[in-house]
């Protein structure tokens, strides 16, 4: 199906915060990510487990346009964001369009990618002050409110080395919340830390869950936060989803064999 058949937007009564139609990702005669159709509700926290390879992180870094997909098309709150309508028809998006699109987006990885230079202040007020245009009056009061929703306000002034993996993480989850983003993705967040601080940043992902009417879409090798915080998990395998249900239903009773020795082989980490 050519990017030219699909819809210009979503109808408003059939519109998920994020929509994959038919998307496919290919590096060379590889398919990472095939034909996937793939709906996110608005609010909706979705966990990806799967073996390495099998196609999770490059669903996020399609969805935030670091890679091009190879076909299909991905809408975010309705809109195409990796095409744009032109003379009547979608088209490849260009550059100023992801960069429009992509305030809508927020991403934390797993190596924070925070400035060095900066403070953890300055960290989250670069955003809103360069790609929002806000007054700095403004972008300091939401990066401060933000760093003491994460428990890093009495870190503001310090610069990344002088901070854990854990609190570097945690000013890197207010800094994308400082965009004020629709949608949030998650890139094995606590993969990098070591085991006495992953608590640090699972529990300010917790709140979030339970306070704000974020979408979340989070890629995590630690089952039992994916059982704990997630509406729903799917399990990839082949650059598909093998099987997908409620966190009890995926865990407790998997239907399909290929997920059951997944979750058996991961079985002591939850």
């Amino acid at each position: 199906m050519d990017a030219s058949e699909y819809p210009l937007k979503l109808p408003a009564g059939d519109r998920p915060m994020v929509r994959f139609l038919n998307v496919n990702k290919d590096y060379g005669k590889l398919s990472v990510i095939h034909q996937l159709d793939f709906d996110v509700a608005e609010g909706e926290m979705v966990t990806i487990i799967g073996p390495s390879g099998s196609g999770k992180t490059t669903v996020l870094r399609i969805l935030m346009t670091l890679e091009p997909i190879s076909g299909g098309v991905i809408y975010v709150n309705g809109k195409p964001l990796t095409h744009m309508a032109k003379a009547g028809v979608l088209v490849p998006a260009d550059e100023r369009h992801f960069r429009q699109m992509r305030s809508s987006i927020g991403m934390c990885f797993q190596h924070f990618n925070l400035f060095p230079h900066m403070t953890a202040l300055q960290n989250c007020m670069e955003g809103p002050v360069q790609v929002l245009g806000l007054a700095k009056k403004e972008a300091r009061e939401r990066s401060e409110e933000l760093l003491t929703m994460v428990g890093m306000i009495d870190k503001k002034d310090q610069h990344p080395s002088r901070l854990s993996g854990g609190q570097q993480q945690r000013v890197a989850i207010a800094r994308a919340l400082a965009m004020r983003p629709k949608v949030m993705l998650f890139d094995e967040v606590t993969s990098a830390l070591d085991p006495e601080v992953i608590g640090e940043v699972t529990n300010v992902i917790r709140k979030l869950v339970a306070e704000h009417n974020l979408t979340m879409l989070m890629v995590t090798h630690q089952m039992g936060f994916a059982r704990d915080i997630s509406d729903r998990v799917c399990f990839f395998y082949g650059g598909k989803i093998e099987e997908e249900g409620s966190p009890h239903d995926l865990f407790e009773n998997p239907q399909r064999d290929r997920t059951r020795q997944f979750l058996s082989a991961v079985k002591e980490a939850y």
